[in-house]
């Protein structure tokens, strides 16, 4: 008989780019945003509401151990092309009661384009490693 809550654990899982693991992968968060609709009527005193579309976005913080986003960029700019790529992530903790429950839990992004600040050199005199924050959008959740 277990008397313990057992939580799902943010350090048990995988973070994949095109189907390669990401091994220096540090954090990884994925977030579904509505585009919602909101209005009344007269006389209403609260507001009916409805989901009109949404946005999904993300973000992957990882050791930088390869060139692969400036190479991505040096195509970019070569080409005038927008890079896509899909991204995958699986939270696979044995030791939670959700996977006690329901198993693994993946998520599948399809179309996904780099947002934001793209770090080309960052030097520091504390001489921490070197993070990589890529954000993304993506098309599509499959």
């Amino acid at each position: 008989m277990a008397y313990n809550k057992n939580p799902i654990s943010l350090r048990e899982g995988s973070v994949f780019l095109n189907g390669i693991e990401v091994m220096d992968s540090v954090k990884c968060s994925v977030k579904f945003t509505p585009d919602t609709w909101k209005g009344r009527t007269l006389g209403e005193k609260s507001p009916s509401s409805r989901w009109l579309g949404y946005e999904i976005s993300g973000s992957i913080t990882r050791r930088r151990s390869k060139p692969w986003l400036k190479e991505m960029i040096m195509e970019y700019i070569k080409t005038g092309v927008t890079p896509e790529f899909s991204v995958q992530g699986i939270s696979d903790d044995p030791n939670s009661d959700f996977y006690e429950e329901f198993g693994t839990d993946t998520v599948t992004l399809v179309g996904c384009v780099l947002t934001g600040d793209i770090k080309l050199l960052e030097l520091d005199s504390e001489g921490n490693v070197l993070d990589d924050e890529i954000n993304f959008s993506a098309k599509d959740m499959v």
